[in-house]
């Protein structure tokens, strides 16, 4: 380990340990300014930073926020920005408890040599500096997205050594400021593929994330692993039920994630609010992990609150916030009864969903 990350070592343990804390996860508002947009337009409204400003300032001030949620990931825009009220979104994050983090690669690009879909992420270069930068304005984590899809004849063995290589690059640079990573090695839901399939590529894909990881001299108990759920394709005919998704995904994590790693925190990767909150919690009456199972949701807490917000309702967007947020931080400890939060049943899904 060099000396840089014997620098930071206590405070990445302490950070990885506190983001993993049991019943809270992170919230994921770190969409790209296109993507944002998007949410936005649905709704109605302009795509302006004021916009952009208002609803993530809606999100921050929520009442409570900080009892079910412990850190937040976001786009570099927010982390330097100011609420309408003059404090800076990190300083309304840091009094609510919550731990700002930041959004670090520079989206995907084209694979040369794989097969024609597949991609890597970039924003290596100069990484460890900007991770620097982030440091000093608040932000004690990093994300990075590696995007992964199973096809008839992939992912490649030259996608998944790439990506996991990146993976691993990137959080040895990132720890290196200061930040804690979290590895997110996303196997998108499109394609009818089945569940056992699934469950066979995404072992194959954390395996290799961490022999990178090991070879990178990544410090384990300073990171978080933010991985899909074991789920069939989206177009599969064979439906799993939320217990079969719970047992896969367990099986296939005890089998690839070392016990050293201080929490597991899912992306919702286009499951309905409600479904991602009844998967998490079937996953953790399994119990017996030797690692935190929680949640980094984006769509699956924000959905309703976009809608309850709607541009202007401060009242409504938060109480749909909270409700998400403290579902999801029952579902963490498996006390979850279904339907006793306000939620969507809308399936979130977006083939080949991009930030």
């Amino acid at each position: 380990m060099s000396c840089k990350i014997n620098e930071y070592a206590d405070e990445l343990r302490s950070n990885a340990r506190a983001l993993a804390s049991r019943g809270k996860g992170i919230l994921a508002v770190d969409e790209s300014t296109p993507t944002c947009g998007k949410r936005l337009a649905d709704i109605g409204v302009e795509n302006t930073e004021e916009n952009r400003q208002a609803y993530r300032g809606m999100l921050f001030t929520t009442e409570g926020l900080g009892n079910y949620i412990s850190g937040a990931i976001l786009f570099e825009e927010t982390l330097y920005q100011k609420h309408a009220d003059g404090e800076t979104m990190v300083e309304k994050l840091n009094k609510q408890g919550i731990i700002p983090g930041i959004k670090v690669d520079k989206g995907l690009k084209p694979l040369t040599g794989a097969l024609h879909h597949e991609t890597y992420c970039s924003g290596l270069d100069g990484l460890t500096e900007r991770a620097a930068e982030y440091y000093k304005a608040g932000a004690r984590f990093a994300k990075w997205r590696a995007v992964l899809q199973i096809t008839e004849d992939g992912p490649s063995n030259l996608a998944i050594r790439e990506n996991a290589w990146g993976l691993a690059r990137y959080a040895r640079c990132v720890q290196e400021a200061g930040l804690v990573p979290i590895v997110e090695p996303e196997i998108l839901m499109d394609g009818d593929h089945s569940i056992e399939r699934t469950a066979e590529v995404q072992e194959r894909v954390i395996t290799e994330v961490y022999n990178a990881c090991a070879e990178n001299g990544v410090l384990l108990e300073g990171t978080l692993l933010k991985p899909s759920m074991t789920c069939p394709g989206a177009d599969c005919p064979n439906e799993s039920s939320p217990k079969e998704v719970a047992q896969y995904t367990i099986r296939t994590l005890l089998r690839s994630v070392p016990a050293a790693v201080p929490g597991i925190t899912f992306l919702s990767g286009g499951l309905s609010e409600e479904a991602a909150s009844v998967y998490l919690n079937e996953m953790n009456l399994i119990g017996g992990t030797p690692w935190n199972v929680a949640f980094s949701y984006g769509r699956a807490l924000q959905h309703s609150a976009l809608r309850g917000w709607g541009g202007s309702n401060l009242e409504a967007g938060q109480a749909a916030v909270i409700a998400r947020a403290q579902a999801n931080s029952e579902a963490a400890k498996g006390e979850y009864v279904p339907g006793s939060q306000p939620s969507s049943d809308e399936k979130l899904f977006v083939a080949g969903y991009t930030y």
